[in-house]
C-alpha cells in the first residue's frame, strides 16, 4: 500500500520533488509527517554514468545494476547521468536522482508512537523498492544498443559538466561508476583509427586535454569504470590487445590524477572488484 502511495506522490507531485539538492524519491518522513526525526545521511554519494554511445551485452548490464545494488545503503545519495555526444536527440541529462532514508535512531525511537513507527519501517523498506524499480527504468532507457547507432562520443567534455554539478555538493564520500567504454571519439580526439580502436600515446592524449582546456574539478572522485575497451559495435574484427588496454588505463588514470580524482578500478570490460 505504500509502495503504491510513494509511486503515486512521484506521479502527482514531481513539482514537489525538485528541490536543491534533487531528490525524486519520496521522503517517508515527509509523508508521514515525522520530518524533525529525519536522521542525517551517510555522507556516501554514489554517482553513477551510463555512456549512451557504448553497446553493452547483456551481461554487462545486469554487472553495473548488481554492482549498485550491493553497494548503495539507507542513507547514501545517488544520481545517474547519461552521457552521450551533444546530437538534438542524445545529451548529458541527470536520469534520476534519489537520497535514501536511513531508519530512525533507538533514542528517538523512544518517543513515537507504536502506530507510527510500524509505517516508518514498512514506507523505508518500500523506498528501497520503489528506488531500485526506478533505477531499473531509468538504466533501460540510459544504455546504448545497436539501434541508437551514435557514431561520436563526448566523455571528456561530459565529465567536466558533470564535475561542476557535483563538486559544491558537501559528501564524506563520493564514489563514482562509470560504464562506458572510455573511447573518446571528438573534436578533440579520437581513440579510434580506420574503424578500429588506436594504441593511443597517454602523454600525447593527456596533452591535447589540456591543451584544450578539458580537465575537470574531480576533486575527490573514487573512479570505478566498467566497460573499458569495448568498442563501438561495428569497430573492426573487435580485437584489443592488452598492449592496447593498458595505455588506454594509463591515460585515464593520469587524467583523473590531474583532475583531482583517483582510479580505483578499470574492468576492461568487466569490473571484478567491488564498489567501496
Amino acid at each position: 500500500m505504500l509502495k503504491n502511495t510513494l509511486l503515486l506522490l512521484l506521479t502527482l507531485f514531481p513539482a514537489l520533488l525538485v528541490a536543491t539538492p534533487r531528490n525524486d524519491l519520496p521522503s517517508c518522513y515527509d509523508f508521514l509527517k515525522l520530518s524533525d526525526l529525519k536522521p542525517e545521511s551517510s555522507g556516501r554519494e554514489l554517482i553513477f554514468i551510463i555512456d549512451e554511445t557504448t553497446t553493452l551485452p547483456k551481461s554487462l548490464q545486469t554487472s553495473s545494476y548488481n554492482h549498485i545494488k550491493r553497494f548503495i545503503q539507507p542513507g547514501d545519495s545517488f544520481q545517474l547521468y547519461r552521457l552521450s555526444a551533444y546530437m538534438p536527440n542524445n545529451f548529458l541529462q541527470l536520469e534520476y536522482a534519489a537520497t535514501l532514508e536511513n531508519t530512525i535512531t533507538p533514542k528517538k525511537r523512544n518517543s513515537v508512537g507504536m502506530l507510527s513507527l510500524k509505517k516508518l519501517d514498512r514506507c523505508l523498506e518500500q523506498q528501497q523498492s520503489v528506488f531500485l524499480d526506478s533505477l531499473v527504468k531509468k538504466m533501460k532507457l540510459s544504455f546504448g544498443n545497436e539501434h541508437k547507432n551514435i557514431a561520436k562520443s563526448e566523455i571528456l567534455y561530459s565529465l567536466q559538466q558533470i564535475g561542476k554539478n557535483t563538486h559544491k555538493n558537501d559528501v564524506k564520500h563520493r564514489l563514482v561508476f562509470i560504464v562506458s567504454d572510455m573511447l573518446e571519439n571528438s573534436r578533440f580526439t579520437s581513440f579510434y583509427a580506420k574503424n578500429q580502436i588506436k594504441e593511443i600515446n597517454p602523454t600525447l592524449e593527456l596533452n591535447k586535454v589540456e591543451k584544450n582546456k578539458l580537465l575537470a574539478n574531480l576533486t575527490g572522485w573514487h573512479v570505478y569504470v566498467e566497460a573499458a575497451g569495448l568498442g563501438k559495435h561495428n569497430a573492426k574484427y573487435g580485437y584489443r590487445s592488452g598492449k592496447t588496454m593498458q595505455k588506454l588505463e594509463s591515460f585515464w588514470k593520469q587524467y583523473f590524477e590531474a583532475s583531482g580524482a583517483t582510479l580505483e578500478g578499470f574492468g576492461a570490460p568487466a569490473l571484478t572488484i567491488e564498489l567501496q
